[in-house]
């Protein structure tokens, strides 16, 4: 059985849906973790007027009873609070008669899907496209990824984040230790493990805002206590960094992923790259991050994201209105000056599916007792290999 998950719904919509499949039988199963990472999601320096009407909580529809799941498929549902002014826009039913305001796009904003999804999708009021292409989307992973976090816990498995980089500041993205991401305090407010950077960090958020424009960043993604052997060489589509590579690259804004030091690792010789094995099979380096020929070495996961500013600008750029093909300024919806905190809670739930996903291939079982037994038995082989 395969850990996966499916979203439905739209940024203004009523809900947001989930439903996860995969989850094994009898694992105790926390709504208020769930709550608390949507809760994660919606913090950080920077983010829009949305975060304040939306108070994120989940409801579970089906496959949990009385705290455990059922094994059978999971769904849950994220109310969307603003629904209530989009009511009469958003509805679902054929309207009668067009609503007096009805919020029609149509100025694509450039680095944002409307222009390519209108397109594409034939339609030419770019709301239908880009409800659906918001990140509030994200919020519905972060739920998911809640129950991935879960399963992986329950073998010792945690997955956590920071912020590497915030625009230009610093120079070099920040290398972070276990330790100092866990420490990093619930209410800081852009998740960096240097307290200096980010009061930097802040002032350059405050700048962009000023100048009613936006920032990107770097966002790593740590998993730590995985074991040995999830992923494949294999096959190209069994590699768990190829695996990876696409779940992040798939966060909304994120334009490259990097997985150890990969990047800095391109410009060295193999001399100073590649993390020598000794006595006991222990490693003293990791650059590799975690990941040999697509395969967990037993060290620490680290993955990064790379994330674009936001394509909505306060002081918006040159776009195109689609029914007059004149130039005018780019549309202005609802956002964020910055969102690379958000970026790093939604990558490690991505992280967390992909490996809960790799847990369950690799060790089965309809219920958590029986794939605890394989784990168990596994990790007894690997200690005598």
């Amino acid at each position: 059985m395969n850990f996966r998950f499916t979203t439905a719904g739209e940024s203004h919509g009523p809900a947001l849906v989930v439903i996860i499949e995969g989850v094994p039988a009898g694992i105790a199963i926390d709504k208020a973790a769930i709550d608390h990472e949507l809760w994660r999601r919606q913090q950080g320096y920077g983010r829009g007027g949305r975060m304040k009407i939306e108070s994120d909580a989940v409801q579970i529809l089906s496959g949990v009873r009385h705290g455990r799941a059922l094994g059978s498929p999971i769904a849950l549902m994220i109310e969307n609070r603003d629904f209530v002014h989009w009511q009469e826009i958003m509805s679902a039913e054929r309207l009668e008669a067009e609503p007096k305001n009805p919020r029609a796009v149509k100025r694509p904003r450039p680095g944002h899907a409307d222009l390519a999804g209108g397109q594409k999708y034939q339609t030419r009021d770019l709301r239908d496209i880009l409800e659906r292409a918001s990140a509030r989307e994200t919020a519905a992973r972060v739920a998911a990824g809640a129950l991935a976090k879960q399963l992986l816990a329950a073998f010792g498995i945690a997955v956590r984040s920071h912020v590497a980089k915030l625009g230009s500041v610093p120079e070099t993205p920040i290398d972070a230790s276990w330790e100092e991401i866990v420490a990093i305090a619930a209410d800081a407010p852009l998740a960096c493990v240097n307290k200096e950077i980010e009061a930097q960090m802040v002032a350059l958020v405050d700048e962009a805002k000023a100048k009613g424009d936006t920032l990107g960043g770097i966002f790593e993604v740590v998993a730590h206590g995985l074991p040995v052997g999830l992923g494949s060489h294999t096959s190209w589509e069994e590699k768990l960094d190829g695996r990876i590579a696409r779940a992040i690259m798939s966060i909304h804004a994120v334009k490259a992923v990097e997985i150890g030091e990969g990047v800095a690792n391109a410009g060295r010789f193999g001399s100073e790259v590649h993390d020598e094995i000794f006595a006991g099979f222990v490693r003293k380096t990791n650059r590799a991050g975690g990941l040999e020929g697509g395969i967990t070495n037993g060290e620490e996961l680290r993955a990064r994201g790379y994330l674009k500013p936001i394509s909505t600008l306060r002081k918006p750029l040159t776009s195109v209105d689609i029914d007059s093909k004149e130039e005018s300024p780019a549309a202005f919806e609802r956002s964020d000056i910055t969102a690379v905190p958000a970026a790093g809670v939604i990558g490690e739930a991505m992280l967390a599916v992909v490996l809960a996903n790799s847990m369950r291939e690799k060790f089965g079982g309809d219920s958590i007792e029986e794939m605890r037994r394989n784990y168990e038995a596994y990790q007894k082989s690997i200690t005598e290999y």
